[in-house]
């Protein structure tokens, strides 16, 4: 099985190839309802993220949105 050397926020990563950004949120235990993903400075949509599959070089900021006020 063939491995993809990515980085996400900053930190390498090495992950099974064939992985979609949305496989990619399940293997990192992440909440998909409050999240956005760029990818090599790209802003993804979620309706998009099954078509993305990730590649050894790429670049992905993770963004959690946190709900919250005075």
């Amino acid at each position: 099985m063939s491995k993809e050397k990515i980085v996400i926020n900053g930190e390498e990563h090495v992950i099974a190839s064939g992985k979609n950004l949305d496989d990619l949120l399940d293997i990192l235990e992440l909440e998909k309802r409050s999240i956005a993903i760029e990818l090599n400075q790209n802003l993804i949509p979620k309706s998009e993220w099954v078509n993305h599959i990730v590649k050894s070089g790429d670049k992905i900021e993770i963004v959690q949105f946190v709900g919250g006020g005075f």
